[in-house]
């Protein structure tokens, strides 16, 4: 996303350049869900898991709108939820149960995104869940995982049950809740949080039209979710999605660093 002379000019001096990489590149990610609406007011998260064994990651500071995150005021956190070094804002406890669950469970989910979306939660309440019946909806075929609705997140018996739930998947459908997205970094979990709330925007209008929708055959399904890079001849497309919306949402480095 961001050169190394950009990193280097802007990193300030008690920050190592790696964090400060990641911190730029989240700090992106919450200005594009702004733009795009994918908001909650002060609530839900964007977490990012710095490089360590102590495996702290980097949260919204909780009082701010997504469009008041910089890379400068995002807190650092560990597993406890406990912040690392100096915070000027606090940090939402629901946030802290659901995130860390993950990133102390699994090793590749570096990034974790949780909406709130209106289409995304429609779904959500739904028994038959995320509907296997549309173009996007076809992509996310074996990604998808279920977690039953609990109350307010923030039970820390409720983490155990949530990492199991999610598994190896990358898409958690938080039941009557939202959606969940974890991936190996920024750019990769974007993309799906971009297919999964496309599938469910679609799903939410066709079912609200007359008449039966058409069934995705099992080929179709199959082809369309093996090799999504491969239309992308460099097999960088997450990238390539990722920095499109951020320049789509006109974010530059002046405005996050």
């Amino acid at each position: 996303m961001y050169s190394d002379d950009d990193v280097r000019r802007t990193c300030p001096s008690d920050c190592e350049p790696a964090e400060w990489r990641l911190r730029l590149e989240l700090a992106a990610c919450y200005r594009v869900f702004d733009r795009r609406g994918w908001v909650e007011e002060i609530f839900n998260h964007i977490t990012v898991r710095l490089p360590g064994r102590e495996r702290h990651y980097l949260i919204n500071p909780f009082g701010l709108h997504y469009g008041e995150v910089t890379a400068r005021n995002l807190v650092k956190v560990d597993l406890a939820g406990r912040p690392v070094g100096r915070a000027e804002h606090p940090v939402n406890r629901a946030g802290f149960v659901i995130h860390s669950a993950i990133h102390g469970a699994r090793d590749d989910a570096h990034c974790v995104m949780h909406t709130h979306h209106s289409a995304g939660i429609a779904v959500a309440c739904k028994e038959g869940g995320l509907a296997m019946d549309n173009f996007y909806a076809a992509f996310l075929h074996g990604r998808i995982a279920y977690h039953d609705f609990e109350g307010v997140t923030v039970d820390e018996a409720e983490q155990a049950r949530l990492v199991a739930h999610l598994g190896d998947k990358t898409c958690l459908i938080l039941r009557n809740h939202g959606l969940l997205v974890a991936e190996h970094d920024v750019a990769s979990a974007f993309y799906w949080m971009y297919v999964l709330q496309r599938a469910c925007d679609i799903q939410v209008l066709s079912s609200a039209m007359p008449g039966a929708n058409i069934p995705l055959s099992a080929h179709a399904i199959a082809t369309s979710s093996a090799g999504v890079q491969a239309a992308d001849p460099q097999h960088d497309l997450y990238a390539k999605v990722y920095a499109a919306a951020v320049r789509r949402a006109g974010v530059t480095l002046d405005h996050i660093a």
